[in-house]
């Protein structure tokens, strides 16, 4: 059986994401996403709010789950036998941070393995900041997330509409 990881913040989950997941799932006998508690960047969305918001917008996918984690993501893929990590590639300015976060873990943790899956097409330029950025400022950005997600960054002020 292969377990991959699918780590990240998700603040909050976005279409893009779901289609990683979704394209994993088709791959891996089971797809863990991860979701960091403490990442350093400003989050919106608490924890719970997060793994809830995952949960939901998987639900339909056969062999992915959600779990949340606060240690460092090889020592995560270690407690849940995850052999792969899965990451995103949106552009090229992915790449390097990407690449360099790929060999930091493999030397952490030889035998884990990096598999990068390259955006759709039409998620090639989203990101969680930027749907936060855009709602904030009423931008309507409900083709972009599930609907779930929209209500929800609504009811943070961060989306008009």
């Amino acid at each position: 059986m292969i377990i991959a990881l699918y780590p990240g913040s998700f603040d909050p989950i976005t279409n893009g994401h779901i289609d990683i997941a979704t394209r994993a799932s088709k791959l891996f006998d089971r797809t863990i996403i991860g979701i960091f508690a403490t990442p350093e960047k400003r989050v919106t969305f608490t924890l719970p709010e997060r793994v809830e918001m995952a949960k939901k917008a998987t639900a339909h996918l056969k062999g992915v789950e959600v779990m949340p984690y606060s240690n460092i993501t090889v020592e995560f893929a270690k407690e849940v036998k995850a052999q792969v990590l899965i990451r995103g590639l949106r552009a090229i300015g992915d790449f390097e941070w990407e690449f360099e976060m790929a060999m930091m873990n493999q030397m952490l943790s030889p035998g884990l393995e990096t598999v990068c899956f390259m955006a759709s097409q039409e998620y090639q330029f989203l990101s969680a900041s930027l749907i936060k950025e855009v709602a904030s400022l009423g931008g309507d950005v409900s083709s972009l997330v599930p609907k779930h997600v929209a209500s929800a960054l609504k009811k943070k002020g961060l989306s008009k509409r």
